[in-house]
């Protein structure tokens, strides 16, 4: 994996597409480091934030739950779990519960029992159509528990 400290520039870069999509104005940052993991994709490390970038899309990452909780969100039962971690898009019959989003906003997806975060993606539609919808892809899967984003982050020491 290679990592790299990127310039002031290239941080402010970052931080401002960060902004647009997650709809929220994070702290700026300083020692703002890349890791590259496949050609696909980025793990961006900081000290208040942790994401991941993929093509144009920039994910909070799974583990940064301060973050995760200030996005919208789907819970899904039990049956669902095993499938959004191993990488499934989320259809409409496992989401139990959901808040308010629109098409193309980022989502997390959380499990109803613990509560805990599996999943990061993107929203195929908003969610007002849900509770007309009783199938069909809802949340386009981006990052999940155990993907190769998942298992690298162990490896990064800051």
């Amino acid at each position: 994996m290679k990592s790299n400290l990127i310039s002031k520039s290239e941080t402010a870069k970052i931080f401002e597409q960060l902004n647009a999509q997650w709809k929220m104005e994070l702290p700026k940052e300083k020692n703002v480091r890349t890791h590259q993991i496949d050609e696909k994709g980025i793990i961006i490390t900081g000290k208040g934030v942790t994401a991941i970038k993929i093509g144009d899309n920039i994910l909070p990452f799974l583990g940064d739950v301060p973050i995760l909780e200030k996005f919208p969100y789907v819970i899904v039962d039990i049956g669902a779990i095993k499938f959004v971690c191993k990488g499934a898009n989320v259809m409409r019959p496992g989401i139990t519960k959901f808040s308010n989003f629109e098409k193309g906003e980022i989502v997390c997806v959380i499990e109803e029992s613990q509560h805990k975060f599996l999943a990061v993606g993107k929203a195929e539609m908003p969610s007002r159509q849900l509770d007309d919808t009783n199938k069909g892809e809802v949340i386009k899967n981006m990052h999940y528990i155990s993907d190769i984003f998942w298992e690298s982050k162990k490896e990064i020491k800051y």
